[in-house]
């Protein structure tokens, strides 16, 4: 895909050892491309593991904080790998295929390698097959308002229509297997469609022959944090876990065992040092990763973990992993940035009301 983001013009950055489109024209136009129309990304840095076998559904749910037992082929779940202490491996979205015992996992690209060791390295006593397909397959995310619309009308994907919001199902491009997903990383409505490095320049030109903008990671970023999406590495690390980031819906204590398990039921039980929040600040000024989250007198308190003027609320916010006892909506905070502080307080992590199609 690289040159064809080189055609369009694209500022092209390193980003999880990838060369990628950041903007191609303007990260505002992109983002209200999104919000009010549709956008297409070139996702091909995720990845994508395979695990296959009479101990799959078991073994998936060992390394999984969410149950997907008792789901439908079709279903897809949102959920974290974990190490024993809790802290998170991954985030990640698992597919349950068509086809008895088999799983496709769908992990973030800059954590790739170590997912996949991770996996294999717990896989002792399962009988499973896990195959690393990340080089094989490429994909792409059509998301706003004409999503359907566009995956209908341009490329042809008429039983699109048909799917609930996370699910999925397998087509066919050019005589190869394609998977259309309905799911998305920036709170609007859309797809991600899978399919041969091949077929995935041809579905990108098709839609940029039909006047779909396409987008970079700068929108994707925005558009993410407004919907209250997490960024593994920003929101979710090896020290914040999915108690501490507000993700225990995506935990499923009852289950009898997985890996992190008994280190978040206490933490649950407990209750952790730090929570992630959202902060709105009274002023246009930017809070960014890294700024420190103040009392009135100074204190510091917490930090910034992604932060932006919005640019569809048109409001100074952010993230902040801050001391629990500060974290309930309406407390006042002060971030600082540089020599000033702003005071800002806290609200729900989800800023954006998302319009997905359930």
């Amino acid at each position: 895909m690289h040159d064809k983001h080189v055609a369009l013009g694209a500022v092209m950055s390193p980003f999880a050892g990838f060369d990628m489109p950041i903007r191609y024209t303007d990260i505002t136009d992109e983002h209200l491309a999104v919000r009010n129309e549709v956008g297409v990304f070139d996702v091909s840095h995720m990845g994508e593991i395979f695990v296959t076998g009479p101990d799959a559904e078991k073994f998936v749910n060992h390394i999984f904080t969410n149950d997907i037992r008792g789901y439908y082929p079709g279903k897809i779940l949102y959920g974290m790998m974990l190490y024993p202490d809790g802290g998170v491996v991954d985030d990640l979205l698992v597919y349950r295929e068509y086809k008895p015992e088999s799983f496709l996992l769908v992990v973030n690209a800059s954590n790739i390698d170590k997912d996949y060791k991770y996996i294999c390295d717990n896989a002792a006593g399962y009988d499973v097959k896990i195959d690393n397909q990340s080089a094989q397959w490429g994909q792409v995310a059509i998301q706003g308002p004409k999503a359907e619309e566009t995956v209908l009308n341009v490329l042809g994907i008429a039983d699109a229509s048909h799917l609930g919001f996370y699910e999925f199902f397998n087509s066919t491009w050019n005589g190869n297997r394609l998977i259309v997903s309905r799911t998305g990383y920036t709170g609007e409505d859309g797809f991600e469609l899978y399919t041969t490095l091949d077929g995935t320049r041809e579905i990108w030109d098709k839609l940029i022959a039909a006047g779909v903008k396409p987008c970079g990671l700068g929108c994707r970023d925005t558009l993410r944090f407004e919907a209250g999406l997490p960024l593994y590495g920003d929101e979710l690390s090896e020290t914040i876990t999915p108690i501490m980031a507000g993700l225990g819906m995506f935990v499923k204590l009852d289950k009898e065992e997985f890996i992190g398990r008994e280190a978040l039921a206490a933490q649950k039980a407990e209750g952790t040092a730090k929570k992630l929040v959202g902060i709105e600040i009274q002023d246009r000024a930017i809070p960014r990763a890294g700024y420190p989250v103040e009392l009135e007198d100074g204190t510091q308190v917490g930090v910034v973990t992604t932060g932006y003027h919005s640019i569809s609320l048109d409001k100074s916010i952010c993230f902040a992993l801050v001391d629990s006892q500060y974290s309930a909506l309406g407390t006042p905070l002060w971030i600082r940035i540089r020599k000033k502080i702003f005071p800002g307080e806290v609200v729900k992590k989800r800023f954006y009301k998302t319009n997905y199609k359930k």
